[in-house]
């Protein structure tokens, strides 16, 4: 006997809908007030965690990391006072948030300091002193020295202006007049307080930061908040350096019920503490609660309908899944399964099929955006897919720069430049083609290009020549654009391979002969192609190509001036 579809969802539906649903009522509101309260935990760990990640990020990646290189680069025998000042000034330039650099010298109670002048008006205006505000007491860097903990935070408050302030010192190798110099620096942190405040997170629950003494930080008032149970939880994991998350449900002293988390960031002695009233939290069971007879009332009244109607229009949808993969079998990636709105298997199967689809277009696309070199690595790459790291190899590699794209973006319409760039690039990525070079990369108006194999110094050396000639009969066809290329050569080892983050990464080459070809181009006139000394005596003597040799060029990065030639076409 034949079972018809339709007759068994209907028979399933109306079994589901005269259950027990008083019992399922109680399960179900338990079941939810467990849910929320599993919810709200996991959401307070992960606003806790971002924060904390977000404060470490910030310390090291815009404040601590750049620091560092101020100081390497303070940090040479070959610079002399004047120009450490200098380099100082620059750094603190690009640096919004770092107020104050400061080199101490051992022995000496008279630092070089420089200050951020918008900072330190605000102090003025304050009544304060902003060399006294600003700079970095000797007492202070010798706690720093006694400890080593160099690079690691010391915050304190302003308080007739409620800044808070983050003071960090990095030792230097070189001396000044035989003594020990140390670089300091002042960081403002309204950015951290910024992160807090405007968290999604604050609009429903609080968002505290307090330190050891569990004094609240980052706020417009250092208050005490050591009643608070959960407070008083963190100031010994503070203090111990723990940096274990927790959760932990307590009752403030005012009686409230409170869920809670915490977490510590690496960089900064504090924790960061989210809370969450048990009534905010548990706010919607009893809404759910009333639903839920309502619910099944009309659920049962519209099951045996619903069953049915379902039923009829479950095999529609699946026929329409078999049609579109039949037609992105034939190569038509625009297919996609059109009307199935149903929010079971069958609509979750219609949805991943588009969703499969569009990547699958997106894909075809995308390989429009990497270099040849990129999607060779992918075909060889093992099931496990592309890994980091890379390997060394000897190339060669170009850098062009479009000479006079500035003024010309500034003086025609946006889609014009975008335009002209384009068609610069097309020429110049046929050229790279025709001489068996392949494009790593466009950067802005920039092209870099890489050649392997017999013969690469030379196809590199011809292509920029190429290169140079096809742009002046493009400049020909269009004087008004006032377009000319620079370009540079530069052979040798590179390493080559995928870099980056675990979800975002390049497959490019990096080392000095990078860059080398790049500072060239930068030193390149217009319609120059100037090559490094490697590139030329290997290309050198071939037909087709002829070398000037220049007066070595001073490159930055390099201590001592570059030895260049410039080609041309013999």
């Amino acid at each position: 006997m034949r079972f018809p579809l339709r007759l068994k969802f209907f028979v399933f539906a109306v079994l589901l809908a005269v259950g027990p649903l008083a019992l399922v009522g109680q399960n179900l509101t338990q079941l939810s007030r467990d849910e929320l309260k599993s919810a709200a935990n996991e959401d307070l760990t992960t606003v806790a965690a971002q924060l904390r990640t977000a404060f470490d990020n910030t310390f090291e990646g815009r404040w601590l990391t750049p620091l560092v290189v101020i100081r390497n680069g303070v940090d040479s025998n070959e610079l002399g006072v004047p120009q450490k000042v200098s380099l100082l000034t620059l750094g603190l330039a690009e640096l919004p948030q770092v107020v104050a650099l400061q080199l101490s010298v051992e022995g000496s109670d008279l630092p070089i300091l420089v200050t951020n002048t918008t900072f330190a008006d605000k102090l003025t205006h304050a009544g304060l002193d902003p060399v006294e505000i600003l700079a970095t007491s000797p007492d202070l860097i010798k706690v720093f020295e006694g400890t080593g903990q160099f690079g690691l935070p010391v915050v304190s408050r302003v308080p007739e202006t409620g800044d808070w302030l983050a003071t960090l010192a990095l030792p230097l190798t070189t001396q000044i007049a035989g003594r020990q110099v140390t670089m300091a620096a002042k960081i403002e942190l309204s950015t951290l307080g910024d992160m807090v405040r405007r968290h999604p997170f604050a609009q429903r629950g609080e968002i505290t930061i307090v330190d050891q003494a569990g004094r609240r930080v980052l706020g417009d008032e250092p208050d005490l908040l050591i009643k608070r149970q959960i407070v008083a939880s963190t100031m010994p994991l503070i203090v111990a350096g723990a940096r274990a998350d927790a959760l932990e449900p307590y009752v403030r002293p005012n009686g409230m019920a409170m869920l809670g988390a915490y977490a510590f960031p690496d960089w900064f002695q504090w924790a960061v503490i989210t809370e969450l009233s048990e009534e905010n939290a548990y706010a919607v069971v009893n809404a759910i609660t009333r639903q839920i007879l309502v619910v099944g009332l009309i659920g049962f009244a519209i099951a045996a309908v619903g069953a049915l109607i379902f039923a009829r229009q479950l095999t529609r949808p699946i026929l329409a899944i078999g049609e579109v993969a039949e037609k992105v079998g034939e190569g038509d990636f625009a297919a996609r399964v059109e009307d199935v709105r149903a929010r079971d298997e069958i609509g979750d199967l219609a949805r991943r099929i588009n969703q499969m689809i569009a990547h699958l277009g997106e894909r075809m696309e995308l390989m429009k955006f990497v270099s040849h070199g990129t999607m060779s690595a992918i075909q060889k790459a093992e099931a496990e897919g592309m890994e980091r790291g890379g390997e060394r190899r000897r190339i060669s590699v170009i850098f062009t720069d479009i000479r006079g794209y500035t003024e010309f973006s500034e003086r025609v319409p946006p889609e014009v430049v975008i335009e002209v760039l384009n068609q610069y690039f097309d020429v110049q990525a046929d050229i790279v083609t025709e001489y068996g070079g392949d494009v790593d990369k466009f950067i802005g108006d920039a092209l870099v290009a890489v050649f392997e194999g017999e013969g690469m110094e030379l196809r590199a050396v011809e292509c920029a020549v190429g290169i140079t000639q096809a742009m002046a009969r493009l400049l020909e066809e269009h004087p008004e654009h006032n377009l000319h290329v620079g370009i540079g050569v530069a052979s040798g080892e590179v390493v080559m391979g995928a870099m980056g983050a675990r979800d975002r990464m390049d497959f490019t080459v990096l080392g000095s002969t990078v860059n080398l070809s790049a500072r060239l181009c930068s030193k390149a006139e217009p319609d120059q192609v100037l090559v490094d000394q490697a590139t030329r005596d290997a290309a050198r003597g071939q037909n087709g190509v002829h070398f000037d040799m220049l007066e070595p060029i001073p490159l930055k990065g390099y201590a001592d001036p570059v030895s260049a030639f410039s080609a041309t076409r013999s």
